[in-house]
């Protein structure tokens, strides 16, 4: 399932994207005197077999109850899946092999391949959706990049997990745009280039996994004012998702919601020759197979508001 968190009317709620319309959760549950979650979150936390409930219900609804449970897309405004995570978001850095190779060329990191991953976190504040805008603070950076990537949602709590047993905790898929200040990394610490709000564009649904047959084989690519930047495919990871989860559960706990972007491949502005950045009212968007595309604005800061 594609599943969203949405406004209607000024109130935040979570549906299914069925074809061209969203199913609202809360009016189907009404229809059929069922209770479902009312938020992201607590759905993951309730697992597999609520997500479950929630297709069987859809399947045995008739044509009539879907569509008075049903709003068109162009009604309502579709939030992040996940508004406000729980914890940090966890980044991976050079994780492709050509952006490890662009990166040493332009920002002076190791050329080297990593033997582990590189681990960095974006605060919740992060997070914006679809169609908001990147506030940029040039006072801050004048090196406003863009990295699409694949996000993984963990399903349930992790720790010490193999990686032959790592995709039992994975709830699902989603786009993120791991927006960076390159001018902003502090003797090697990331979170001031990748945490300001904002810079966490995240949706615009979760995919379920069942419904992703092959997560390393998905191409993903992003565009800058319709211009191609990026062009790549996941099977180019270094260090794939069970890889991570084993990594990453070693050293802390995973828990349901949490968010684990997976690097993104060559193209970056910082490593083009010249380097190029994102300016006020450029459209840069970010697209994953399966999943769907992120579409953001870059606004200038205007601190006098």
């Amino acid at each position: 399932m594609k599943l969203l968190t949405f406004s209607h009317q000024s109130k935040q709620k979570i549906g299914v994207l069925h074809g061209d319309v969203v199913v609202d959760l809360e009016t189907l549950g009404f229809k059929h005197n069922l209770e479902f979650p009312k938020s992201m979150l607590e759905l993951i936390d309730l697992g597999e077999s609520e997500i479950k409930r929630i297709e069987d219900t859809i399947k045995a609804s008739s044509e009539n109850v879907i569509a008075a449970s049903s709003l068109p897309t162009s009604e309502v405004t579709i939030l992040a899946p996940i508004p406000k995570p729980r914890k940090n978001i966890i980044g991976i850095g050079l994780n492709y092999t050509e952006h490890v190779a662009e990166s040493a060329r332009t920002l002076d990191t190791d050329n080297t391949l990593p033997q582990k991953p590189v681990i960095f976190s974006k605060p919740p504040t992060a997070v914006t959706a679809t169609n908001t805008d990147i506030i940029h603070n040039e006072n801050l950076t004048q090196q406003l990049d863009w990295e699409v990537e694949l996000a993984v949602v963990i399903g349930k709590k992790a720790k010490y997990v193999s990686k032959e047993n790592a995709m039992d905790y994975v709830f699902g898929y989603t786009v993120i745009n791991d927006i960076s200040a390159r001018d902003c990394r502090r003797a090697g610490q990331w979170i001031v280039s990748k945490g300001q709000d904002t810079f966490a564009p995240l949706g615009p649904v979760i995919v379920t996994k069942d419904e992703i047959k092959d997560p390393h084989n998905l191409n993903l690519s992003l565009t800058l004012n319709g211009v191609e930047k990026q062009n790549s495919n996941t099977k180019f990871l270094l260090f794939r998702i069970p890889d991570l989860i084993e990594d990453l559960s070693t050293v802390f706990t995973l828990e349901p919601g949490d968010i684990i972007a997976t690097g993104t491949p060559a193209g970056v502005g910082a490593g083009r020759e010249p380097q190029e950045w994102m300016w006020n009212g450029d459209v840069v968007e970010a697209t994953v197979e399966g999943i769907g595309t992120l579409t953001n604005r870059v606004k200038k800061l205007d601190r006098e508001k």
